[in-house]
């Protein structure tokens, strides 16, 4: 069967390498796709954009493709789903109506708040006045979050009131993300470890995946702004067994149930973001789609096929899921200036890989160079790339990771150089 992915990143880029492995596809199509894409085996872009809604179901259509995935948040939250199945297609992931869930994140904490899911305290505003009066009675730390879609980067950790004032100015006020930001969430900053859980969903049937560590902020030491993500590595040995156990009762399954409940029930990757405190795991945000780079370490190690994964959800049987006992770290190149304002157009090689069974280049910003035959590759946006390592221990995996990254100079280019930094 043909299989779609909506999105063009890395997350969709893993996807398409890991539906390639089954035996039963005979193609992915991703759509509008990358050229990093196009080198994979058994897949190929197609350059229609994902809110082309009615050329991605002639496409569809067309090419007979069996199912759709669709990778990124915001097609989800435009309600891409919602037209794939009054066309009578069959596609994995949330209604427009679920996809809210990240959309709007007091939707979700209002949810959260009505099913005791736990969570850190908060209270939304529209006005101005009347947020930056409420950060100057309760005071900082605290966290100031856009209410919709900022790619990542909608969320402001204020140490200082002053900080939380200047972030209210820019989102209120400035308008910085647009409509997201027209409505802040204000609330708690909660102090621990980030764990990053997901699951197959649909409706009450739950199929949960191993955990992953994402590393938000731009620069070692956790320091800088906020970004789509810097790296990531699972599994977290330090936060598995009894939190998994606890995060699982308390949070992924509940929230599966009150999407039910409130007559919204949610079909597709169902995100938890934890915060993993003293007094046991606490959801920061829910997501509604594989997180990126999460997905670059988590879909390596998954040794059962996705698509035959996917079609059991479907059918609402919670399968059991094979892992491999071995260990993936995922490390991103960005472009100097990321998040900020940063160039397109840099010129960079990949160097090769000590082994191509187990490393993995993912694109996310990159393009071919149609210019200089001697560097095929140059940069096409913020996040350019992740190599992906797949080892027998997390420790190994990090240094084969970083002895790659090591052969070139990546003028142009940055990345952490202290992925998974809390175990040592």
């Amino acid at each position: 069967m043909k299989i779609l992915i909506i999105g063009s990143g890395g997350r969709e880029h893993v996807l398409a390498w890991k539906f390639a492995q089954s035996k039963r596809v005979k193609e992915v199509i991703v759509a509008p796709g990358s050229d990093g894409i196009d080198e994979e085996a058994g897949c190929r872009s197609a350059k229609i954009q994902e809110d082309d809604h009615q050329g991605l179901i002639a496409l569809a259509k067309t090419e007979d493709v069996a199912l759709t995935m669709v990778g990124p948040e915001a097609p989800l939250v435009a309600g891409l789903v919602d037209s794939f199945q009054e066309a009578g297609l069959t596609v994995f992931g949330p209604s427009k109506a679920a996809a809210k869930i990240e959309g709007s994140k007091q939707f979700a904490k209002d949810i959260m708040r009505k099913y005791q899911i736990p969570t850190a305290k908060y209270e939304s505003f529209t006005d101005l006045d009347k947020a930056k009066a409420y950060v100057e009675r309760v005071g900082a730390p605290i966290v100031v979050k856009a209410d919709g879609l900022a790619a990542g980067k909608g969320v402001v950790v204020a140490e200082t009131v002053e900080e939380a004032l200047e972030a209210l100015d820019d989102m209120i006020g400035g308008r910085k993300f647009g409509e997201a930001g027209a409505s802040v969430v204000i609330e708690e900053c909660l102090r621990g470890e980030e764990l990053s859980y997901m699951a197959f969903v649909h409706g009450r049937t739950v199929v949960p995946m191993v955990t992953a560590q994402d590393h938000k902020r731009a620069f070692e030491g956790d320091t800088g702004p906020n970004t789509g993500g810097m790296g990531a590595y699972s599994p977290v040995p330090h936060l598995d067994g009894d939190w998994l156990k606890e995060a699982d009762a308390s949070v992924i399954r509940p929230m599966a149930e009150a999407m039910v409940e409130e007559g919204v029930p949610f079909t597709g990757i169902l995100y938890g973001g934890l915060m993993i405190t003293e007094d046991g795991p606490k959801v920061i945000e829910f997501n509604a789609r594989f997180g990126d780079p999460e997905a670059q370490v988590i879909l390596p190690r998954l040794k059962t096929d996705l698509l035959e994964v996917i079609e059991a959800v479907l059918a609402d049987e919670e399968v059991k899921l094979d892992w491999t006992g071995n260990a993936c770290v995922g490390v991103v190149l960005a472009s100097a200036g990321y998040p900020g304002n940063y160039e397109k157009g840099t010129t960079f090689q990949l160097p090769l890989v000590d082994d191509s069974e187990r490393q993995r280049w993912f694109h996310a910003g990159s393009k071919k160079n149609q210019k200089d035959s001697d560097a095929i590759w140059q940069t096409n946006g913020g996040r350019v790339l992740l190599l992906s390592t797949l080892a027998p221990t997390l420790s190994d995996a990090l240094s084969e990771t970083y002895n790659v990254l090591g052969k070139s100079s990546w003028d142009g280019l940055f990345y952490r150089k202290d992925i998974a930094h809390q175990l040592k």
